[in-house]
């Protein structure tokens, strides 16, 4: 939100107060507070009829430090809130000087300045990272009484800001005005399915705003040498994380907020789709699975999309009985198959829907103030939304889903979640309908997860969720949402999935060819290898079928090629979604969190590493062109072989069976002997691919097993030993061995 008219004045109805300087400190054994009343205090009287700022500094933990700007601190609580994983046992220095005041937790101290005008400033081992200055601090007041506390980080030159959610405009957010608010957009508008008011910071920290609530974010667009976020209210609590990496950053924000959970390995497979408003009968289903067996096409899920339940009746979780008369059999014979089942959901309850008088005499349903169910007409007629703040009406969705895993369905597309209402309603618990418009879909998406992991297991639950805020990466996965079926659409896509990394969420998908319309033969096939060397893989679309052939027999063979390539990279990509459950580092990454240290990776928005290793640059063009940069070192193409001597631009044609697939070098890249199933034994008969090896120099790989192995390339040998758990029957291959430059 903008408050200033240029830099000088406030826009016309507003006034602000700001902290002048510092009247008094108090300092705890972990918290540091600080008054600061709105002018200077020169004598006794200037006190009188004086607003003071209390702004109280703590540590949630090591290399995390909070800050609370307050007002009017006499509110009571509000609901609902983020559920963070602090620390109270971890060591935290306060200090009180004649000059300044400091709290210290880690490599993180933030330091206020007790003379002259207000100064924060915020170091990491004595380096400043970013400082709240005299003009930074404000509450504003409108017209209509409404107040808002902002808060203004400096934005160093060359400094630039990532995250804020899945957006799906330019991945670096400099200059942008970015409302957290969730909205069932598309992926062609400024708004998103999943914000999360979490920044990454070139300069090697982060920053969450804590409050579910709209967040406004003026990203160097109100003052260019800041970066503003306010909320409305009488308070703003924010924290700052440490690096010096992003990595870094990302692993402290996901401790705070909750790491992603482990994925299953079906999961990475490929998954096919019924698509939207496609017809489809058991009769289809098994035409689509019968062809893709038939081609040589593996398959792991198949996806029930809206549509398997009656029109109009969504959602009363009953199979069609007219398309399906035997839905028992029909999901047991599609399991003979060794295939996974997904169904679509969503939380809302259409009036037609048999549940909808049951939900509503039971007061499981969203209520307006006077007691009747809050209803619209918009996707459902007359349809309400479940109330997940009332344990009860938790329990009876999760009673109707339990049903649909009692006769083999494996996972759900938690689809929705965005368009909750702030105007005359009441939650069952009170809970502040502004709050919870974004923090709805934390509770839809972990309602679900969590059935699914006291049915199947940890690390066995999956879901296919659009709807998100902060935290929401414990409940994987989410995909892109409703995208064109364009070159444009898929470049906006892979965008949405980078800053959604940038955010703390270690896995991500999309629709493979587009969601709305039907792709030309070139945008399919380009989006078949992008899709399979995406975390999760999913062909679906809206009035279309999605299965190759319905495009041409290249389209076959091509993602035959990437299906079987990425199911052999199992090994590899398992240890990468290891290293997301255990770290919060996403499998697909931006350019900048792999190599933060190079400048001319700050704005790479066409390409990403998947995993540590592996650099993909998806084709997005019609003449098959493809422009990307390899950062320095020497780089070798996983499918012809070929160098390539980084830094630098490369400009590259490939036919639709082909991509920049590099692998960096020393890498070393495990791939095993199946690639028709991604679920398979991982540990053994695997092929380690050693890229471009410095001679004597010992290089480690862990496997998903955990088991490590040493290799060392010497006299022209290769010297390999496990040196933790076990792994047998493993060759090594050595690849990239003559530098070339490209």
């Amino acid at each position: 939100m903008k408050f200033t008219d240029g830099y000088w004045q406030l826009r016309p109805g507003l006034s602000r107060l700001r902290p002048a300087a510092v009247e008094s400190v108090d300092a705890g054994d972990r918290e540091l507070t600080v008054y600061a009343p709105a002018k200077r205090i020169e004598r006794r009287g200037d006190t009188l009829n004086q607003p003071l700022f209390t702004i109280t500094f703590s540590s949630a933990a090591r290399g995390v430090i909070g800050v609370r700007i307050a007002h009017h601190v006499g509110a009571a609580p509000v609901r609902p809130a983020y559920r963070l994983n602090t620390d109270d046992q971890h060591p935290v220095k306060v200090e009180v000087g004649p000059a300044e005041a400091r709290l210290t937790s880690g490599e993180l101290s933030v330091v206020v300045g007790l003379d002259g005008a207000w100064d924060v400033r915020f170091e990491q081992d004595g380096r400043q990272l970013t400082n709240s200055g005299e003009r930074s601090v404000g509450l504003v007041t409108d017209i209509n009484g409404r107040r808002y506390v902002h808060e203004q980080l400096a934005l160093g030159v060359g400094e630039t800001i990532y995250g804020l959610g899945e957006r799906f405009g330019p991945l670096v957010k400099n200059g942008q005005i970015v409302d957290s608010w969730n909205a069932d957009g598309g992926t062609s508008s400024e708004q998103a399915y999943k914000n999360v008011p979490f920044y990454l910071s070139s300069k090697g920290y982060g920053v969450l705003v804590d409050n579910p609530a709209m967040v406004s974010f003026e990203v160097g667009s109100e003052v260019t040498s800041r970066n503003q976020f306010s909320v409305e209210g009488e308070e703003l609590q924010y924290y700052v994380f440490a690096g010096p990496s992003p990595k870094d950053v990302l692993r402290r924000y996901t401790a705070l907020t909750g790491r992603p959970a482990r994925v299953p390995a079906w999961s990475m497979g490929l998954w096919l789709s019924t698509s939207f408003t496609t017809d489809y009968t058991e009769e289809t289903i098994s035409s689509f699975v019968d062809g893709m067996a038939e081609r040589d096409l593996p398959l792991s899920v198949f996806h029930f999309d809206c549509f398997w339940m009656r029109q109009f009746h969504w959602c009363d979780f009953l199979w069609d009985p007219v398309a399906f008369p035997d839905p028992e059999g029909m999901l047991r014979r599609l399991k003979d198959r060794a295939l996974r089942i997904s169904v679509w959901i969503n939380p809302y309850i259409a009036q037609r829907s048999v549940l909808f008088e049951e939900g509503r005499r039971l007061g499981y349903l969203l209520k307006r103030p006077d007691g009747s169910v809050w209803q619209w007409d918009m996707w459902q007629a007359g349809m309400a939304i479940v109330d997940f703040t009332n344990p009860d009406a938790t329990a009876w969705y999760r009673s109707k889903l339990q049903a649909l895993l009692d006769i083999g369905v494996d996972c759900f597309k938690t689809d929705f979640g965005e368009r909750i209402p702030t105007e005359d309603v009441v939650w069952y618990d009170g809970s502040d309908p502004e709050r919870m418009h974004n923090y709805y879909a934390q509770l839809y998406n972990a309602a679900v997860f969590e059935l699914l992991e006291e049915n199947r297991g940890a690390g066995e639950a999956v879901l296919f969720a659009r709807s998100a805020t902060a935290g929401g990466q414990q409940f994987p996965v989410h995909w892109g949402g409703d995208c064109e079926s364009t070159f444009e659409a898929m470049a906006e896509s892979l965008r949405g999935g980078l800053s959604l990394a940038a955010s703390g969420f270690g896995y991500w998908s999309h629709d493979i060819g587009g969601f709305e319309g039907t792709p030309d033969p070139a945008i399919f096939k380009r989006w078949v290898a992008f899709g399979l060397l995406s975390s999760h893989s999913r062909l679906h679309g809206s009035s279309s079928y999605r299965v190759p052939w319905a495009f041409d027999e290249e389209a076959v063979d091509v993602l035959r090629k990437f299906t079987k390539l990425k199911l052999s990279l199992m090994p590899y990509l398992m240890t990468a979604a290891e290293e997301a459950h255990r770290d919060g580092v996403p499998m697909m990454r931006p350019m900048v969190v792999e190599f933060p240290d190079d400048p001319a990776t700050a704005y790479l928005d066409r390409q990403y590493m998947l995993g540590p290793d592996l650099l993909v640059a998806p084709v997005m063009s019609a003449d098959n062109e493809v422009s990307f940069y390899l950062p320095r070192g020497r780089w070798t193409s996983l499918l012809t072989g070929e160098q390539a001597t980084g830094p630098g631009w490369f400009h590259q044609t490939h036919p639709f069976d082909s991509l920049p697939l590099y692998a960096r070098e020393g890498a070393i890249i495990p791939t095993g002997a199946v690639d028709d199933r991604p679920d398979y034994d991982w540990s053994n008969n695997l092929t380690l691919h050693w890229y471009a090896p410095t001679p004597a120099q010992p290089t480690t790989t862990t496997l998903p097993s955990g088991a490590v192995i040493e290799l060392t390339y010497q006299d022209a040998e290769v010297h390999s030993r496990v040196t933790k758990g076990s792994c047998e029957n493993y060759t090594v291959k050595l690849c990239g061995m003559e530098e070339v430059t490209a």
